[in-house]
């Protein structure tokens, strides 16, 4: 058994890493900023107005996901 403690050390330490990246991934907090700043890029002309639906298309079922789940760990602002 002992040998094997490292793997499973490294195995907690990968869920648990994956785990914050998912709630910072899904914070609503964390998608209205990216929203806002996409908006920004569009008026600055660095992204087309394709580009811009696309991506906020994918933000949009980020944000829709978080809220379906519960998932509200930001602040929300």
């Amino acid at each position: 058994m002992l040998p094997f403690a490292p793997v499973r050390g490294s195995a907690w330490a990968i869920r648990h890493v994956l785990r914050e990246a998912e709630r910072i991934y899904y914070d609503p907090a964390t998608v209205r900023a990216e929203l806002a700043r996409l908006e920004e890029q569009l008026e600055a002309g660095e992204i087309t107005a394709e580009e811009f639906d696309q991506r906020e298309d994918e933000l949009l079922d980020r944000l829709e996901t978080a809220m379906r789940s519960g998932d509200n760990t930001g602040n929300g602002t």
